[in-house]
């Protein structure tokens, strides 16, 4: 009655279904992994914050570039205050404010980006507090380069003069006449008449959408496996059905016939 299974037809479909299951598994398991290893940066970024704030400041240099490694770690760099600028559209503690950017010229003739702080309310220059004059040194948590339309950073542009969008090099390097360091630190304690802004996490190490659509597709990859295998069995039972249909003599318009609403 299977000798059916033999038939070119039936070997196509087979084939099919040997290699579309251990394909759908895999593609659930990668996909699983990939939810797994967010989780597990997820944890990790929060243990590192929590020693980050421990941990003895460094010198800027020891820390850069900028990585998963070193992001958030305290760092420490002397200089000199220069132009400030201000970040609008940035929420702190369920507020809308700004943060107040202040560039710090090092001996490399490089600056710095410094956030000193958070205001509450419209950006307004007049309320920021202006920055110490001299030789200073500043601590904070190293952050990498914000990228515009990511971690809630606002992509808009045709900001008012000493504004900026984002705090990246790509970004100031077109509102001042120096190098600017692809990186910047955030005070660990803000100036007067400020809020610290805490460090924020890296990208793609948090519980984001993104980890949970490897979630999401985790399950319709094993569903699909369960798919193919639930067709197969049907395809089959149908095909047995016609078989024993054809050893009993009966044919479709046989069975109409005989059927009681052709009587």
């Amino acid at each position: 009655m299977y000798r059916f299974l033999l038939t070119p037809r039936w070997w196509g479909i087979n084939v099919f279904v040997l290699l579309a299951i251990p394909f759908c598994v895999f593609m659930g398991s990668w996909q699983l992994g990939r939810f797994e290893a967010r989780v597990e940066d997820h944890r990790t970024t929060g243990e590192q914050a929590a020693e980050n704030k421990r941990e003895v400041a460094r010198p800027l240099a020891d820390l850069l570039p900028v990585d998963k490694a070193t992001a958030g770690r305290q760092a420490t760099v002397e200089g000199r205050y220069a132009e400030q600028l201000l970040v609008p559209g940035r929420e702190l503690d369920g507020k809308r404010g700004y943060y107040v950017l202040t560039l710090l010229r090092t001996d490399d003739g490089r600056a710095l980006p410094v956030v000193r702080g958070w205001l509450p309310g419209a950006a307004d220059r007049a309320a920021a507090p202006a920055a110490p004059k001299g030789e200073v040194t500043v601590t904070g948590a190293l952050q990498a380069s914000e990228q515009p339309g990511e971690n809630g950073v606002p992509a808009q542009g045709g900001l008012p003069s000493g504004q900026t969008g984002a705090i990246s090099a790509a970004s100031l390097v077109n509102l001042v006449p120096y190098d600017v360091y692809d990186a910047w630190i955030t005070l660990t304690k803000a100036d007067p008449g400020m809020k610290a802004v805490p460090a924020a996490a890296t990208a793609d190490t948090g519980l984001d959408l993104k980890a949970f659509q490897n979630l999401g597709y985790t399950g319709e990859w094993f569903v699909f496996a369960g798919f193919v295998v639930f067709m197969w069995f049907r395809l089959l039972r149908r095909e047995v059905e016609s078989v024993r249909d054809a050893e009993l003599g009966l044919t479709p318009d046989e069975e109409r016939v005989s059927s009681p609403s052709g009587v």
